[in-house]
């Protein structure tokens, strides 16, 4: 390592021999004492209670860089010093660890630096982040000095004046209508007036230790927090791809950057958080970190899309693609935190779930207890809707279409979270006919279908006898232009009422033929009656006039 001879420059003033051998952090030096001992009282008096030799061991916690050493030394022999932006801080630093103030030596460096800190470093924006960016090699030395806590105050106070310091807002594509895709602000905030004559430096290139107390601080000061956030979505993109191997710094950047979220919900399009979350996740981020994005998105879930609920699970079993929990917390997380009138949010979410569920339906290694589970999910997400079971129905004959070589019993198991009732009559009519289903399920199918077949014929028949009674008290003085006398009414009564007599009797009749069957089956088994358990297990009533086919969920 080369020595930098500091004692055989030039000097501007006389001094007796005597050279000084010192090292900052690894790098030697070879210093004039006398003129050392001239500008710093800290190594006049360290020198004078103890010899030469010891003076590296005692300047061993010194906080500059050998570059800085070395500008200082130059001062010391008298030569002109440059100050800049990047070299202010460190220079201050040391001039006060070595004590180079006035009341030591006249024209001393510590007023020079910190005359021109206040000057020219404070007053402006990008001067700031310059002299922060080129403290950061240094920023443990430096902390103490109160110049990096000088510098976040006045960005503070500037980004307060005008928020467009800290960038751009974050855009988004939105669509209506009458229009094609635009890009527009998010949240509503005017469009700038006018764009400045000079580029404002960005903060996200200071290191994560100065960014972190640099926006606490503008999130405690009330900074405009979509223009918070925005920085924070900025700081993320660049440094958490920094580096392949660095995964240390990027786990301490996303959990930085989810604790100075603002918590104004919206603050943020849903697709970021669950970029962020992805990113946390990967990371093997800390539980709070991860329960801190999944809390922010589940407060406006109802703007998420199904491609956003697609979290590819980290477990090394293939048996579950995706991270299923997680969008059930998410999910508990919007229910929890949903307080509007408008139930538009909730019947958004459950479509999302139905979506979902039908997305990963087509899953080959989806195992029946956990498609189960998520249709159970995807049941309670439709609870206080009058959502029709039809999405979830069609999410099962996903399944089993995509598993076709499930057992009967696998089957039923599948369709056991489908409540038949809540089918549409067409949804009913598909669900006769597909060979996928269990026979069980098609037959209680075919029940509730004669059920609501026969539910809208008395209704009709109500709606006729209704209507005529109207009639009849408002025009029983002139029976020619109703059209048709009172045995004509009489007759027709009489044929609705057989048809209703008929579907009674065909409803009898074929659960007679499905007892007498399952009847047969126990009398040869010894075993409890078929329909029976069935009856049971789907939680049907047993009354011939209701069904219930929403089927309790087995315990464990």
């Amino acid at each position: 390592m080369a020595r930098r001879d500091v004692s055989s420059w030039p000097s501007k003033s006389p001094s007796p021999s005597g050279v000084l051998q010192l090292h900052v952090h690894g790098m030697p030096f070879s210093v004039d004492k006398d003129l050392l001992c001239a500008r710093s009282a800290r190594i006049a008096a360290l020198l004078k209670e103890n010899p030469p030799e010891k003076l590296t061991f005692l300047l061993r916690d010194i906080p500059a860089d050998p570059e800085t050493f070395e500008l200082v030394a130059r001062f010391c022999h008298g030569y002109e010093l440059i100050l800049s932006t990047e070299n202010v801080i460190p220079l201050i630093s040391l001039a006060y660890y070595l004590e180079m103030t006035e009341s030591h030596s006249d024209n001393n460096l510590l007023d020079k630096t910190l005359a021109f800190f206040e000057d020219r470093v404070l007053p402006s924006w990008n001067e700031t982040i310059k002299a922060l960016r080129s403290a950061s090699s240094t920023i443990q030395q430096v902390m103490h000095s109160g110049l990096v806590d000088a510098c976040l105050e006045s960005l503070v106070y500037k980004a307060l004046a005008d928020p467009r310091l800290l960038g751009e807002l974050i855009k988004i594509s939105t669509c209506n209508e009458n229009s094609e895709d635009e890009e527009v602000y998010k949240p509503n905030a005017r469009r700038k007036l006018f764009s400045p004559d000079w580029k404002s430096e960005d903060l996200t290139t200071l290191s994560l230790q100065l960014y972190d107390p640099l926006i606490h601080a503008m999130n405690q000061h009330g900074v405009q927090p979509e223009y918070v956030a925005a920085s924070l979505c900025q700081y993320v993109k660049k440094w958490a791809n920094y580096g392949e191997n660095e995964s240390i710094y990027k786990r301490g950047v996303i959990e930085a950057v989810e604790r100075l979220l603002p918590t104004e919900k919206g603050i943020l399009p849903c697709k970021l958080l669950f970029e962020m979350l992805r990113f946390a996740i990967f990371l093997e981020c800390s539980n709070d970190c991860r329960s801190g994005f999944e809390i922010r998105i589940g407060k406006q879930l109802d703007q998420a899309e199904v491609k956003d609920l697609l979290i590819p699970s980290q477990g090394y079993s293939k048996e579950i693609q995706y991270d299923i929990e997680c969008v059930r917390r998410v999910l508990k997380h919007f229910y929890a935190n949903y307080c509007s009138t408008d139930v538009s949010g909730i019947i958004s979410v459950a479509e999302l779930i139905e979506e979902f569920l039908m997305e990963v339906a087509s899953d080959i290694d989806l195992r029946i207890d956990t498609f189960v589970s998520l249709a159970e999910m995807s049941v309670a997400a439709s609870l206080g809707t009058q959502r029709n079971s039809d999405g979830i129905y069609r999410a099962i004959n996903i399944y089993l279409d995509k598993h076709r070589y499930l057992t009967e019993l696998e089957r039923e198991e599948v369709c056991r979270v489908l409540d038949c009732q809540k089918m549409s009559p067409e949804a009913c009519e598909h669900a006769a006919k597909n060979e996928r289903l269990p026979v069980r399920f098609a037959v209680q199918v075919l029940f509730v279908a004669q059920l609501q077949l026969r539910d809208t014929i008395t209704k009709e028949v109500q709606v006729f006898d209704d209507k005529l009674r109207r009639e009849v008290a408002e025009d029983e003085e002139n029976e020619v232009k109703m059209g048709f006398d009172e045995e004509e009414v009489r007759i027709e009564m009489e044929k609705m009422s057989i048809k209703v007599l008929e579907l009674e009797r065909e409803y009898y009749t074929m659960r007679e033929e499905i007892e007498h069957g399952c009847t047969h089956k126990k009398s040869k088994g010894g075993k409890a009656s078929v329909w029976r358990e069935m009856k049971r297990k789907l939680g049907c009533a047993s009354s011939t006039h209701a069904c219930n086919c929403q089927v309790k969920r087995k315990k464990t």
